[in-house]
């Protein structure tokens, strides 16, 4: 049987929408293909942005802000030493972009100006923390990337 150009022609066409279509396919059933976005609460919290973002304000008004240490025992905040220790309040979360199962989130309680995030709570790759806290009625947020 001969092949004239045409049927060639449509023969491509076919081979290449099956090829796209097996893709199509595969990134849709494929549970390793998920994205999720970064909160279950997304729309709410993008409601709440300005506020964030005032509080970052905030944050970059300090004299001294939050510095984050790597130690052997795990990460170490280390909060402003010109503040009362009673007087902050907060949270700390911690998020893992490659998977939402091991975010987690540590209330700010503090003996010293430190507060030590546990080696055995962190595993090895990317994560976003995020310290949202107050003084003396004013709130404050620091944010930052890190590799662990």
């Amino acid at each position: 049987m001969k092949i004239n150009w045409g049927t060639g022609i449509v023969i491509a066409f076919i081979a290449f929408i099956s090829f796209i279509m097996y893709f199509i396919v595969n990134m849709n059933v494929q549970s390793k293909y998920d994205h999720d976005l970064v909160t279950d609460s997304y729309y709410e919290e993008e409601l709440q942005y300005q506020s964030s973002i005032d509080k970052q304000r905030n944050a970059q008004k300090l004299t001294e802000n939050i510095r984050l240490t790597h130690t052997n025992s795990g990460i170490q905040i280390k909060f402003p030493s010109a503040f009362d220790i009673q007087k902050i309040k907060g949270n700390v979360f911690l998020y893992r972009p490659s998977n939402k199962q091991f975010d987690f989130e540590i209330p700010i309680s503090l003996s010293h100006h430190t507060l030590l995030i546990p080696d055995n709570r962190l595993l090895d790759g990317r994560w976003n923390i995020q310290v949202d806290w107050s003084y003396n009625n004013t709130d404050y947020l620091f944010k930052e990337e890190i590799n662990y």
